[in-house]
């Protein structure tokens, strides 16, 4: 006997108000369905509106909306998700209109987040992202509230809190909110220990889906999760790779940035965005395969600005070259280089070794010293955080001559 274990995806439409961009919209509601492939749902089709500004009623106009509520009817659609952050009146507004299931694309951002956090700091930062949401749009959300019902939309620890008043919401927030700021001093004090090593730090920003996951892997053989689907891992990882010259680094990955990413997530992973801005360099990976590379990749310094993360140098790194076209140029006036590579065939990988290496030796101190035998501790440090070029051993000691970080004490 046979059994079907097919899971039917829920399948939603797709909206989006073009304010006087209308190719834009049309980009972005690409980007959204890909956030609810990642979500696990299918889009039946994408709706554009061209208005001057979403309506502030109802996001679309009572016009629009019953065209909504009509493909929602032909289509059988489990709901419309809008490609905006809408308010309470708006979603619920929209959703008597239509008489369906609204999402914002705020609440599936935040969906994919509760779904995809796996340490315990990511789930407490998804549920205070997801609460402090919902605070600001129960009141006068009615009947909107209830045909949210379950499936997509309604993910992660914060789903119960729902229909609770603001004041419970208010008091899990400042619960939250006291355990991150404990986890954060923690943090904290393992970056500074991290700081003040003698291993330079990278930081591994981009856009979601540019392949930092897959870089991190082929640079360190960590095995962290790389999928084609946006936000596939959350969770920052740090991991030592040695560079050809034997310059040890640390590398970090760090969780992917987005379009219109919601205020509520960058203020409750700014913690975790922050490792970029502790490093010594920032690796700014971007997919050179994608149409909207232009656009992520300004999407990425908004991002860093807005988390006040500069002054650090930046290597872009054009991944997934092996998909475009040979002899195709990138360029990125705002970095200090670029490179072309393939994280998942290597190719490429000399060039950002170099670009990572020239970076580092601008923050070196050249050194000609004797180190006494009895020190010999001090070589090893040497050896693992700067560049050994010569070590001759004679009667008094070990004759070296080496690069090392500025940061390392000088004996």
């Amino acid at each position: 006997m046979l059994t079907d274990n097919t899971v039917s995806r829920e399948k939603y439409i797709l909206a989006a108000v073009a304010a006087g961009d209308e190719e834009a919209a049309w980009d972005s509601l690409d980007e959204l369905e890909d956030l609810l492939e990642t979500a696990g749902g299918e889009a039946i089709c994408h709706v554009v509106q061209n208005l001057p500004h979403p309506d502030r009623a109802s996001y679309v106009g009572r016009g629009k909306a019953a065209e909504l509520r009509e493909l929602a009817q032909i289509h059988e659609a489990d709901g419309i998700i809008c490609d905006d952050e809408l308010s309470a009146s708006q979603m619920r507004n929209l959703s008597e209109l239509t008489d369906t299931k609204i999402i914002d694309r705020t609440t599936l951002i935040l969906d994919i987040f509760a779904a995809h956090a796996k340490t315990r700091e990511g789930r407490l930062q998804v549920e205070i992202a997801q609460q402090k949401y919902r605070y600001a749009r129960l009141r006068g959300m009615g009947e909107a509230l209830s045909r949210l019902g379950g499936g997509i939309g309604t993910r992660g620890p914060g789903e119960t809190k729902l229909e609770t008043d603001r004041r419970v919401i208010q008091k899990r927030i400042s619960k939250l909110s006291a355990e991150i700021e404990e986890m954060k001093r923690a943090r904290d004090t393992a970056r500074k220990k991290r700081s003040s090593g003698p291993l330079p730090i990278a930081a591994i920003v981009g856009y979601t889906n540019a392949g930092k996951s897959t870089l991190l892997n082929r640079l360190t053989g960590a095995d962290v999760l790389s999928e084609d689907k946006l936000f596939a891992t959350l969770d920052p990882t740090t991991r030592t790779a040695a560079m050809p010259d034997g310059q040890q680094v640390l590398f970090t990955d760090t969780v992917g940035f987005i379009n219109k990413l919601p205020h509520n997530l960058i203020d409750a992973f700014r913690s975790t965005l922050e490792e970029a801005g502790y490093a010594d360099m920032i690796i700014h990976v971007i997919d050179a395969s994608d149409p909207q590379a232009e656009m992520h990749r300004r999407v990425v310094y908004d991002t860093l600005r807005d988390l006040d993360i500069g002054g650090r140098p930046v290597i872009t790194v054009w991944n997934k070259s092996d998909l475009t076209d040979e002899g195709e140029t990138f360029r990125d006036f705002a970095a200090d280089a670029s490179v072309r590579i393939s994280a998942r065939t290597g190719e490429g990988l000399d060039d950002l070794y170099e670009a990572v290496t020239s970076v580092l030796k601008a923050n070196r101190i050249y050194i000609e010293k004797v180190i006494p035998y009895s020190d010999a501790a001090y070589l090893a440090r040497i050896r693992t955080a700067g560049q050994l070029i010569s070590e001759e051993y004679e009667e008094d000691g070990i004759h070296i001559r080496a690069y090392i970080p500025a940061s390392m004490d000088v004996q």
